[in-house]
């Protein structure tokens, strides 16, 4: 299935003559739902929430605690375990410093973002990494014999940004448990493009981010169990995230508020509510039916480019929106400037995934990753841009 052109018009930015977006995995295009919903606020109720008991005040905390109900909806969680971070990635550092410690030991992949690498490593964690195969997949074999030792988490991307391997999520969380280890999964790159359900999933914490989603910047997801949501200790200190204050102490608020100290990004929170409310209205599984027809178009038709090495699994069952590649003897960044050249906008580096890049032998990829409005002509577009620069470096 392709989704009909209309889509794209949902995003201004598409409307620049000659250009080629596939950068999304980075930063996806707004939709103009989102802008809108986000100018509302400002031009329409702008104030705090959750303090003024004045008309205007009530109808922010509404519009933001509707937007909190409109993302756990999506995603097959709770109002009461949907955290709103800045991204991903202080999500995922928020679970780091709450739940480990000097000397646990964490359960990683050779394909994780460094947001979930870092994050673990900050707080004095023993890590261990689960390998990828030269067919792009987890080892999960070796991953059973790193279960033996029993750590206390397991963090795995669910679409690794790279590779775009769809892991086994459910699967990895059921090992994990078996060997009484929590499970954090990274969704930043699987949110936006495939169906998820936090709760048939099993999983402790789920993380994911507004601007690869068609939302705005700014403003983060963390799912997460509500037994452990009320254990952990908060995050930050200040304002909204406690329940009382003593001079000698403090009591903290019942989760989410717990974890969202200070005035929250209010705007973007109801932008990230509209961007669900967008995805929703093409339904999630129209969006990875669409993604099927478009990467399998994009493998097919990059394995034909000449001296280009495609990263990842072949079979689009197991690959999410994403395509990394290499040319013989031509930098990614060299690729990656002579596409803009002609519109065509990729991603060139490590990507945030230095050991990936060690394991598959290279210091960086060129990456084209695709959206609900990518077109197999925009694919064609990509490989015409990279036999010009097959030409320059002949």
């Amino acid at each position: 299935m392709s989704l009909a052109s209309p889509i794209a018009a949902e995003f201004p930015v598409l409307a620049r003559e000659g250009l080629v977006y596939l950068d999304s995995a980075a930063t996806s295009q707004t939709a103009r739902p989102v802008i809108e919903a986000m100018d509302r606020y400002y031009t329409e109720y702008r104030a705090s929430i959750h303090r003024g008991v004045y008309p205007l005040a009530a109808e922010a905390t509404e519009a933001y605690e509707g937007a909190r109900e409109k993302v756990a909806a999506f995603t097959g969680s709770t109002a009461g375990e949907t955290v709103f971070t800045r991204n991903a990635t202080e999500a995922i550092n928020l679970v780091a410093r709450t739940n480990a410690g000097p000397g646990d030991l964490v359960v990683l992949t050779q394909m994780e973002h460094h947001s979930n690498i870092v994050p673990w490593q900050m707080v004095g964690c023993e890590v261990a990494f689960t390998p990828v195969g030269d067919d792009g997949l987890l080892d999960l074999d070796a991953l059973d014999a790193l279960l033996e030792r029993r750590p206390k988490l397991v963090a795995v991307a669910h679409v690794s940004n790279v590779l775009g391997t769809v892991n086994p999520v459910a699967e990895i969380a059921r090992r994990a448990h078996a060997a009484g280890a929590l499970v954090v999964v990274d969704g930043a790159q699987a949110a936006p493009h495939l169906p998820v359900d936090v709760a048939a999933l099993d999983v402790d914490f789920y993380a994911w981010t507004g601007h690869k989603a068609y939302g705005p910047t700014g403003i983060g997801v963390l799912h997460g169990r509500r037994s452990l949501l009320e254990e952990m200790p908060p995050f930050l200190g200040g304002g909204h995230m406690i329940s009382r204050v003593t001079e000698e102490g403090f009591t903290p608020a019942e989760p989410p508020a717990k974890y969202e100290a200070g005035t929250m990004p209010v705007a973007e929170a109801i932008g990230l509510g509209a961007a669900v409310d967008f995805l929703s209205g093409i339904g999630m599984e129209a969006v990875r039916e669409h993604a099927h027809d478009v990467v399998g178009y994009a493998v097919e038709r990059l394995q034909e480019v000449e001296g280009l090495t495609l990263f990842g699994p072949t079979d689009v069952a197991l690959r999410g929106s994403v395509c990394s590649f290499a040319f013989d003897g031509v930098h990614p960044h060299d690729v990656a400037e002579i596409l803009g050249r002609q519109g065509v906008c990729v991603r060139a580096g490590h990507h945030c995934a230095q050991p990936l890049m060690r394991r598959l032998g290279v210091s960086a990829t060129s990456r084209a990753s695709f959206a609900v409005h990518s077109t197999r002509d925009e694919v064609d577009r990509l490989v015409e841009g990279l036999a010009t620069v097959q030409e320059v470096f002949a």
